[in-house]
């Protein structure tokens, strides 16, 4: 099913408590029976376990403008490093995700900016948080959502640790208009048991020049997003950026699903034209 989620909920509430566990003697080292080699596969397993294994796919087509960039990268520094995100990933059974961030524009524009990094408390939250803000902001032509998802899926098969779930989070402020149908990407992404969650970016009032769409939630619900539990929240507020961004990460980390579905029939036809955006670059520029 999927899921629309407003910003204004709260996600997270309450922590576990734990309590001391008493000691007890062992026997010294020359009475120790060594660790068998399937113990020791099953530890080196479990020391590689997150409970996500998250990509962060960002925008930075050129409909984004440069305030947009920038609130966009300290929206998500500063959720890694809010309490509220630690929190969440102490609720997880590991207590720890695995996360890389890359920006896309073109279907054949994708950079990594964090290759995949552990984050298990504050001091790996904060050194992800600060190799996204030292990377220099950038721009770049066309928008392709399809290229993202596409180039997102081989980078788990490259992920040193093993998630319980694996997750796309793709953020935007338009269509797809360049590169394959994003319906085709997405479906061979949920074929690999793969969520796709959205943040579509709707603060500026739709422009011919920029190629935006009025109901650009709609089509990320219907044609980019999928799987068990995927969500879209939408930004149509720019001071509610970087809280949307924060609830996002928080919902994703903990696992947690929206309570409000989406009202919709599964498998009626999609609300909006999932080639909007080729439809829209052809009539511009005839091709």
């Amino acid at each position: 099913m999927r899921l629309l989620f407003s910003i204004g909920a709260v996600l997270v509430a309450g922590m576990f408590a734990g309590g001391d566990v008493a000691g007890i003697a062992a026997p010294g080292p020359k009475f120790e029976p060594p660790k068998t080699q399937p113990q020791r596969l099953a530890a080196d397993r479990d020391a590689q376990t997150v409970d996500v294994e998250l990509i962060l796919a960002v925008d930075v087509s050129y409909s984004m403008d440069m305030d947009e960039l920038a609130i966009q990268r300290e929206g998500y520094a500063q959720a890694i490093q809010s309490k509220e995100f630690l929190q969440a990933l102490k609720l997880g059974p590991n207590g720890r995700i695995a996360v890389t961030y890359f920006e896309w524009a073109a279907s054949s524009d994708q950079k990594i900016i964090i290759p995949w990094r552990l984050v298990d408390g504050p001091e790996t939250a904060d050194a992800v948080a600060a190799e996204i803000m030292k990377t220099p902001i950038r721009r770049a032509s066309r928008t392709s959502i399809s290229g993202a998802i596409m180039f997102a899926m081989p980078l788990f098969d490259e992920d040193p640790y093993r998630g319980l779930r694996r997750v796309i989070d793709i953020s935007g402020d338009g269509p797809n208009n360049n590169g394959g149908p994003v319906t085709v990407a997405r479906d061979a992404a949920l074929e690999k048991g793969i969520v796709i969650n959205g943040l579509p970016i709707m603060v500026k009032e739709p422009s011919y020049s920029t190629m935006d769409i009025d109901n650009l939630d709609l089509y990320y619900e219907d044609c980019v997003v999928g799987g068990p539990g995927s969500f879209v929240i939408t930004i149509k507020d720019r001071d509610k950026f970087k809280e949307a961004i924060r609830t996002k990460l928080l919902m994703e980390v903990a696992g947690r699903t929206p309570e409000r579905p989406v009202m919709r029939v599964a498998d009626k036809e999609p609300r909006v034209n999932c080639l909007i955006g080729e439809k829209i670059w052809s009539d511009r520029w005839g091709r």
